[in-house]
C-alpha cells in the first residue's frame, strides 16, 4: 500500500504545529512531515513535540542538513527519538541549501564528501556499533550511543543530483525528493539510485522513495500552484504539481507512484488558506482514492 502523507510547512508558526499534529492523528493520516528550512523552525524539537503530541501519527523530517551537526548529535537525537516513539519517526539528512549554510559559515567544500561520511557514520552508530573513523569531514574516536534504537531504523537522505542519487543508493535507506520532481524525474532517481545499490552490494536491501507533491484545492487552487511553480522557477516542468479536486489528487499520486515512489507526501502552496482542511482533504478525501 502506498503511503500518504502531507506537510506542515514551517511559514506556518511553530505554536500552530500542536493543534494540526493533533488533528492529522485524529483524522487518520498516515505521516506529517516537518521542514529544517533556515531560518524558520528546528527539525527535532519540532518531530519531538509533533511525536509526543500523538498517538499513532508517524512523524517524518525531511530534512536535516548536515553541515550544521555533529553526526554524534544527529545520532544520539535520532536514537532518543526511535527509543521514546518507536516505528514512529522517520528522519532524512542532506546536503542543505548551500546558500544557507554559507551564510552561517558551515559551507562544505565538498558536499558530496561530507554527506556520505555523515551517512556511513550515522548508520553505524544507530546500528549500535563503535566507530572509529577519520574522514575530511567526520571524525570519531571509539564513539557508540549509550541508548541506541532496540531495533534496526531507516536513514533518509534528500537527493536531486545523479552522484547524490548514486550516493543514497550506496549509503542510505531511502531518499526524499523535492515536489520539484515529476514522475520522469522519480524514474530517472530510481535508475540513479539502482545503480549505487548495485555498485555498493545492497541491491537485496529495500530502499524506500519519498515523493513530495505540491498540492493546492478548493478556491484559486490552480491559480496558487501555478503562482508558487513561478515562485520557484519551475512553471514550464511539465506534470509537476497538481490542482484540483481528491479524484486529481489522488491521480497524481498514482503517477508518481508508477514511476517509483513508495510513499507520496502532498505538500500544499506556502499560501494555503486552510490548512486544517488541507490535512481532513489528505486524510479523508484523498486516501480512500489511493490504493
Amino acid at each position: 500500500m502506498t503511503r500518504l502523507g502531507a506537510v506542515f510547512r514551517p511559514q506556518l508558526p511553530p505554536e500552530r504545529l500542536r493543534a494540526l499534529a493533533r488533528l492529522a492523528d485524529e483524522a487518520g493520516l498516515e505521516e506529517l512531515w516537518l521542514w529544517e528550512d533556515c531560518f524558520l523552525e528546528g527539525g527535532i524539537s519540532t518531530a519531538a513535540a509533533a511525536l509526543a503530541w500523538t498517538e499513532r501519527l508517524r512523524v517524518g523530517v525531511g530534512l536535516l542538513p548536515v553541515p550544521l551537526r555533529n553526526v554524534a548529535i544527529t545520532a544520539m537525537e535520532a536514537a532518543s527519538l526511535h527509543r521514546m516513539f518507536p516505528g514512529r519517526p522517520i528522519l532524512a539528512v542532506g546536503h542543505g541549501v548551500q546558500d544557507w549554510m554559507g551564510q552561517v559559515g558551515a559551507r562544505a567544500e565538498s558536499p558530496l564528501t561530507l554527506l556520505r561520511e555523515h551517512l556511513d557514520a550515522l548508520r553505524a552508530l544507530l546500528g549500535g556499533e563503535r566507530v572509529t573513523t577519520r574522514g575530511r569531514y567526520v571524525s570519531l574516536d571509539g564513539v557508540a550511543l549509550d541508548w541506541p534504537p532496540d531495533g534496526p531504523v531507516d536513514v533518509l537522505t534528500g537527493a536531486t543530483g545523479p552522484r547524490t542519487l548514486r550516493l543514497a543508493g550506496q549509503s542510505a535507506d531511502g531518499t526524499v525528493l523535492t515536489a520539484g520532481t515529476p514522475p520522469e524525474g522519480v524514474r530517472r532517481a530510481r535508475r540513479l539510485i539502482d545503480e549505487g545499490r548495485r555498485e555498493a552490494g545492497r541491491t537485496g536491501q529495500p530502499h524506500q522513495v519519498v515523493v513530495y507533491l505540491l498540492t493546492a484545492t478548493g478556491p484559486d487552487a490552480a491559480a496558487r500552484l501555478h503562482a508558487e511553480l513561478a515562485h520557484e522557477g519551475l512553471a514550464d516542468v511539465p506534470d509537476l504539481g497538481v490542482a484540483g479536486d481528491a479524484g486529481a489528487v489522488a491521480k497524481a499520486v498514482e503517477r508518481l507512484v508508477e514511476a517509483g515512489a513508495d510513499t507520496v507526501v502532498l505538500q500544499p502552496t506556502a499560501d494555503e488558506p486552510d490548512p486544517e482542511g488541507f490535512l481532513h482533504f489528505t486524510a479523508q478525501e484523498v486516501r480512500p482514492l489511493v490504493p
